[in-house]
């Protein structure tokens, strides 16, 4: 089956509905991308947030797309900036994960894509409660620094192979990271903890090695190949 007509490879602005809200993200496709990936970002962070356009970049360089959207609207970020409540309410950030996840199943652009998650901080407790409710289209996860024990019961539901990276300086959440690994039912599923990284990976070379394993994970995982007719 010949794959439906895209627009011209680039970064367009899009509008994402999700539930009762309309979110504003960035969608990128490749030409043939091979697959596409969802990012949930984490506390205060957003889809201009530097280091995940960064890893973004590289999955687009590897044939994927990417799409990059606020979890929350600029009513709830005014409300949060003053709080840090809603960046902990993985219950909201999880359906709004959902609620992209069945756009991008809905659009005509990406709807023969598999999708992946890229969650960060908060974000990675939220895809990963996502992707327990969307097991049919989620194909991969990957967690940068993430809060994966935040998903709760939620992750013996998750089946897709997820990757856990974490900094090694990063004491408290690498601990936690393996309490979620040993929860986890996915197919595949792996930690990888880089040396001498902190929790933002702010540290030369450490964010581009999260870059270059997360790329490897969803090409793996993520990619299939289209029936021609």
């Amino acid at each position: 089956m010949n794959r439906t007509a895209r627009r011209a490879p680039g970064e367009y602005s899009v509008q994402v509905s999700a539930g009762r809200v309309t979110l504003e993200g960035n969608l990128s496709l490749p030409q043939d991308a091979g697959g596409i990936v969802l990012f949930a970002h984490g506390s205060g962070s957003g889809r201009f947030s530097p280091r995940n356009r960064s890893v973004a970049r590289a999955l687009q360089r590897a044939g994927l797309g990417t799409l990059l959207i606020d979890l929350l609207t600029m009513d709830e970020e005014a409300i949060d900036a003053e709080t840090a409540r809603l960046r902990f309410d993985i219950g909201l950030l999880a359906e709004r994960v959902v609620g992209a996840t069945d756009w991008l199943a809905d659009n005509s652009e990406t709807a023969d894509l598999l999708i992946g998650y890229f969650g960060a901080s908060t974000g990675a407790g939220a895809a990963l409660v996502a992707a327990a409710q969307r097991p049919e289209v989620v194909g991969a996860i990957v967690s940068r620094g993430g809060r994966p024990d935040l998903a709760g019961a939620a992750l013996s539901h998750v089946h897709a192979p997820t990757l856990l990276i974490v900094g090694g300086e990063d004491g408290v959440v690498i601990e936690l990271n393996r309490q979620a690994l040993a929860q986890l039912n996915s197919s595949a599923q792996e930690i990888v903890i880089l040396p001498g990284a902190t929790h933002l990976f702010e540290e030369p070379g450490a964010l581009d090695e999260v870059a270059r394993l997360a790329a490897d994970w969803f090409t793996r995982y993520l990619t299939r190949v289209a029936n021609a007719e």
